[in-house]
């Protein structure tokens, strides 16, 4: 078994798999900051050596780069430099209007100083409401800082083809978008991929195992409701009601389980496969705030589903009712209740709350 990689431009190369940082921000329950930190080191060694986070994950890129500088320090640049790191700049919703081009730099500045680092790898822009302020003018500087070295390759993330053929449109070369995508949740299929196969974009894709709801765990475990401290569940069981019923929601984890147990693997594995497999998918973003699931993560190495396998998940999917429409569409209705659960100033303040837009 070897980690997969591949290259979203020449000389970017990932790891087909992207420990996320969304977890480690606070919101899912109490965080061992160091032993997450630590713990950063078996997915480099593993061969997961691409990690995602953001401006407004609180403490998130601090954590990283706090981890880069410690390998730094004892193991050399060499294996340090392995460290690919992709950051978001969300501004918030409440400067969208006047935000001005020096706040965009400050932004990307203060990831540079949290990630100890003199180059961000990828920045994935987002812009909560097009209809207010000018995002192209705005994000323009992003294609300057590229110029003097401060990005390497820029990406979006929580949008479909539409709002980013604006930037395309404007000279901005898009070298992935970050969607969520996954066996609950198929709307990049929708045009998405087209778009981005047509374009040069890569998919990258969150939300993959649904906040850990696409695990064991939840096999033949009974309807929880919605009612969870953790926002993250929310949110996706949200999808799971948007999918179906949760008996439906069963059978999907049980067709996932069976195609697991004839490769011996997890069905979290299967389901990480099944998302890998998709047209124009570059990587898939698994979630994780210690390293005690990595196991069951490089399964998906050991995988190559055969046409029985698709037919055995099909046949669940295909009586699938949504989620429907166009990526993040159902998040992006600010009155709706899956963006009602969002939070959307926390740029300005980024330590006031943990963002609830990514798994």
């Amino acid at each position: 078994m070897s980690v997969e990689t591949t290259d979203l431009r020449p000389g970017h190369t990932i790891s087909r798999v992207i420990r996320g940082g969304w977890q480690l921000a606070g919101d899912h329950g109490p965080v061992d900051r160091a032993q997450a930190i630590r713990d950063m080191e078996s997915f480099v060694d593993a061969g997961i050596f691409t990690f995602d986070c953001a401006d407004i994950y609180t403490g998130v890129e601090e954590m990283i780069g706090d981890f880069i500088a410690d390998l730094r320090a004892r193991r050399g640049a060499s294996v340090a430099d392995r460290v690919c790191v992709h950051t978001k700049l969300v501004p918030d919703l409440t400067r969208l209007a006047d935000l001005r081009p020096d706040e965009v730099t400050a932004i990307v500045d203060r990831s540079l100083q949290r990630l100890k680092i003199d180059q961000l790898d990828l920045v994935q822009f987002f812009w909560w409401d097009l209809s207010l302020g000018n995002a192209v003018d705005s994000l323009g500087v992003l294609k300057d800082l590229r110029v003097e070295g401060k990005i390497r390759n820029l990406g979006t993330t929580n949008w479909d083809r539409q709002p980013m053929q604006r930037f395309v449109d404007a000279g901005f070369d898009i070298a992935s978008a970050q969607v969520q995508y996954s066996v609950l949740d198929r709307r990049p299929a929708n045009g998405l991929a087209e778009w981005a196969a047509q374009n040069d974009v890569q998919l990258i894709c969150y939300g993959t195992l649904a906040g850990g709801f696409i695990t064991e765990k939840w096999l033949d475990a009974p309807d929880p409701g919605f009612q969870f401290d953790n926002r993250s569940l929310v949110k996706y069981r949200l999808i799971i009601d948007e999918f179906g019923p949760w008996e439906r929601f069963q059978s999907l984890l049980r067709a996932l389980k069976a195609v697991g147990d004839k490769y011996q693997v997890s069905l979290s594995a299967v389901a990480t496969r099944w998302v890998l497999d998709q047209p124009q998918v570059a990587a898939s973003i698994v979630g994780a705030r210690y390293a005690r699931h990595l196991p069951q993560t490089l399964q998906t190495f050991d995988v190559s589903l055969a046409p029985d396998d698709y037919a055995i998940i099909n046949a669940v999917l295909d009586d699938a009712d949504g989620p429907k429409g166009d990526v993040y569409g159902l998040e992006g209705d600010r009155s709706s209740r899956h963006g009602r659960i969002m939070k959307y100033n926390l740029n300005t303040n980024p330590d006031d709350a943990v963002h609830g837009q990514h798994g």
